[in-house]
């Protein structure tokens, strides 16, 4: 009998009291002894969801940050910096604290994971969690199988130390285990823990167990093959069953997958055609359970159940042994479809979340059981498949008559960056910020009365333009060279163009999780994407009327409105991207005959939209690139900015090189400047960059003597004519009486960093 199985149900609540539980706690309003009495009851809570609709009940998922953290801790890989380890002091300290963990994408997703420093070999079982979580499960009537990340997926997302020579001084960086040396070094003296923990587990009557291992589907070598199968060959010996589950993409090497000492293998049969090919031309092994992603676990619209049950009496044929599961997790996606009440007209019905997606699996299962409601309801899934779309014929025309032409500036840079100091006469180390500022609760209450029709339109725009003109003030007491407006009127950098634009829609309640307790709302692209009016001209020109110091146009760059929602399927996702940038084109164009001479059109998703295999990249960045040189292809007087976050750049250099701004930011605090590295590595680098030398997610306020220590780093590998100075990421998070101390330090070391400079010159 086919069984379901669904994972990684989001954790954020119905009404977002994940959120709630966290930043009150952070505030003191909540005990720990609240906050995790809320946490179990969001955690049961979930577990009924996964009872009401599936066989198997996934433990372990639950994390109060992240579970790379929670994987750390776990294991005891506490740096040395934050001293012996005090429970959820300790824990939040690494998250957010003022030395936190680095922050990255994971895999090629919005969710970001806090990145494990290996600092020496010596680990211990610190936290086993997992066996917490099944003793209170068990204690409440579910049994389950405890959610694990894999100890190879756990190495190859964590850093260690590494000495390199860098501007010809040698210094320690941390850095991937990313020979076959420091790989199995680390393997070797992990894998014991891992047993203590999968003994602990048996011990406490569990008889089965998942390990998350969604790197195996990257590039991976022989020898990292020879390292799974020697985790799992120890690991199997325990005597408790063991599934590993995999996302994504297809595996990397099918048959040595396939082989591995285990119980349960999954695969995701969403992603791409590859493991559904492979089960079907190699067979799978008659003593292994398949789980099969048959559901998708990234995008919200609905399966056609007819043809997934289809795919269930082939995959029949292959293994009789079969579970059907979710391809990816499912926190990748709002909880309900259920309380969106402002669709555009049969949407709606298109759709399905989180909670949709369980319901898909059981009705799935009842189906293949002869269930006959089920089975009506497969049978008129297809009418309910039927086009939504929105199409424009003048946005398809444009599109279609695109030239190389379009995709080029008009001049090469080195000749537009001599145009451009002329204008803008900024100093050495040119001081701004990335674009927002803080969103307090005035802010907040204010957006929720406009929208719900308690003020009007006049009082909120008010409203808005005395916030600009304090931040253009704080700004210019400062002494910030190059302004920004602050963002007052966006909630999100993606859902408030989204609203602007036609062929797009928002949700009320489609949050969905980026890190922390930091949520956002994903679009949704159903249709051809056009700009009927601009979007960002009213604000920002009143703000440039206030000062004369330059004031940056603020956009969201195409890839990353693209790679941030969740889009349409019927048509390439180069045509949806291109269809964007144009509608952006006509935004800088506008921005431009209003005086405007810098914008800034961020790009945070252009790294974590890349295929997860390099033998896709190629496809992906051509699009990616030309989508943003399209947007970007401003007069050769406007400096054209983009800024990047939290994203591993090493291996993508050449492409960010190619989409051809004039500046670039990028983080550079939690990475205590590591990715300088990479621009000594790229010989040729001839563009501006702005360092972020703090840290935002951070409330701490850091010092002149830290952020110098960046920029100090900075100038061994890179020319100081090329340096910005700016904090990593936006301010909106943050509150004014930490930005405004933090800004002004960060300002006052760029203008002793200018003295100190110009007496060696």
């Amino acid at each position: 009998m086919v069984r379901t199985f669904a994972f990684g149900f989001p954790k954020l609540g119905e009404k977002r009291e994940f959120k709630r539980l966290l930043e009150n706690f952070w505030k003191g309003k909540l005990s720990e002894g609240e906050l995790l009495k809320g946490i179990e009851e969001l955690n049961l809570w979930r577990a009924s969801l996964y009872a009401q609709n599936g066989d198997l009940i996934p433990s372990n998922e639950l994390s109060l940050y992240d579970f790379m953290l929670d994987t750390a801790v776990m294991v005891g890989a506490i740096p040395s910096r934050f001293r012996e380890y005090n429970g959820l002091e300790t824990y939040f300290e690494m998250a957010r604290g003022k030395n936190a963990l680095e922050l990255t994408k994971w895999f090629n997703t919005n969710y970001h994971y806090l990145v494990p420093e290996l600092e020496g070999e010596s680990f211990k079982l610190l936290e086993n969690k997992p066996l917490k979580e099944y003793r209170f499960f068990r204690e409440k009537g579910y049994d389950t199988v405890p959610q694990i990340i894999g100890l190879y997926t756990f190495l190859k997302l964590s850093k260690a130390p590494k000495r390199v020579e860098e501007g010809g001084l040698p210094v320690v960086v941390l850095e991937k285990l990313d020979t076959k040396e420091r790989l199995e070094k680390f393997a070797q003296a992990l894998i014991p823990i891992y047993r203590e923990l999968l003994a602990s587990l048996r011990e406490a009557g569990v008889k089965r167990v998942h390990f998350d291992e969604p790197a195996l589907v990257m590039d991976t070598e022989d020898y990292e093959w020879e390292v799974v199968e020697e985790i799992y060959r120890e690991l199997s010996q325990v005597g408790i069953d063991i599934g590993v589950l995999t996302y994504y993409d297809s595996v990397s090497n099918y048959e040595r997958f396939v082989n591995l000492p285990v119980k349960a293998l999954h695969l995701d049969l969403v992603s791409n055609e590859e493991n559904l090919k492979n089960l079907k031309e190699k067979g799978f092994p008659k003593d292994k359970e398949l789980i099969a992603g048959i559901i998708n676990g990234r995008q919200p619209w609905r399966a056609n159940l007819k043809e997934k049950l289809g795919l269930i009496e082939e995959l029949l044929k292959i293994s009789e042994n079969l579970t059907i599961s979710n391809a990816s997790p499912l926190y990748h996606l709002p909880v309900s479809v259920e309380p969106e009440d402002e669709l555009p007209e049969g949407l709606k019905e298109r759709l399905a979340f989180a909670k949709e997606k369980l319901q898909e699996l059981k009705l799935l299962k009842e189906a293949l059981n002869g269930n006959s409601e089920a089975l009506k309801e497969v049978e008129e899934s297809e009418k309910v498949m039927t086009a939504v779309y929105a199409e424009n014929p003048e946005v398809r025309r444009r599109v279609a008559s695109l030239t190389e032409e379009d995709f080029r500036r008009k001049l090469p840079y080195k000749e537009r960056d001599k145009i451009q100091r002329e204008i803008l006469k900024l100093p050495l180390f040119p001081t701004t910020t990335i674009g927002s500022f803080p969103q307090t609760e005035d802010v907040r209450k204010m957006r929720t009365a406009y929208r719900t029709g308690k003020i009007s339109e006049e009082e909120y725009k008010k409203f808005i333009k005395e916030k600009i003109k304090y931040a253009i003030e704080v700004q210019e007491e400062i002494g910030l060279d190059v302004l920004v407006h602050g963002e007052f009127e966006r909630s999100d950098m993606v859902e408030y163009f989204a609203i602007k634009m036609d062929g797009i829609a928002t949700t009320k309640h489609g949050w969905v999780l980026s890190y922390g307790s930091r949520v956002y709302r994903p679009p949704i692209i159903y249709g051809d994407v056009s700009r009927p009016k601009p979007m960002t001209l009213e604000e920002i020109t009143y703000a440039q009327s206030l000062t004369s110091k330059p004031v940056k146009g603020m956009l969201t760059g195409p890839v990353t409105i693209l790679n941030w929602s969740y889009y349409r399927e019927d048509i390439p996702k180069r045509e949806i991207a291109y269809q964007i940038a144009l509608a952006l084109l006509d935004e800088v164009k506008d921005l431009e005959k209003a005086g405007i001479k810098v914008i800034q059109i961020d790009e945070p998703a252009f790294r974590e939209g890349a295929p997860l295999k390099k033998k896709d990249w190629e496809e992906y960045f051509d699009w990616a690139i030309k989508a943003f040189r399209l947007c970007s292809r401003a007069k050769p007087e406007t400096q054209i900015h983009t800024h990047m976050c939290y994203s591993e750049f090493n291996e993508i250099i050449e492409y960010i090189y190619e989409m051809d701004f004039d500046v670039i930011s990028i983080e550079a605090s939690r990475s205590k400047g590591e990715i300088i590295e990479v621009f000594e590595k790229f010989k040729g680098w001839d563009r501006q960059i702005g360092i972020g030398v703090y840290d935002i997610h951070s409330p701490a306020i850091p010092t002149k003597e830290e952020m110098k220590a960046i920029m100090e780093r900075a100038m061994r590998v890179l020319p100081k004519e090329l340096l910005w100075v700016n904090p990593d990421c936006g301010l909106k998070t943050r509150r004014w009486e930490e930005v405004i101390p933090a800004l002004k330090n960060m300002v006052d070391m760029a203008r002793e960093l200018r003295q100190e400079v110009g007496a060696k010159v």
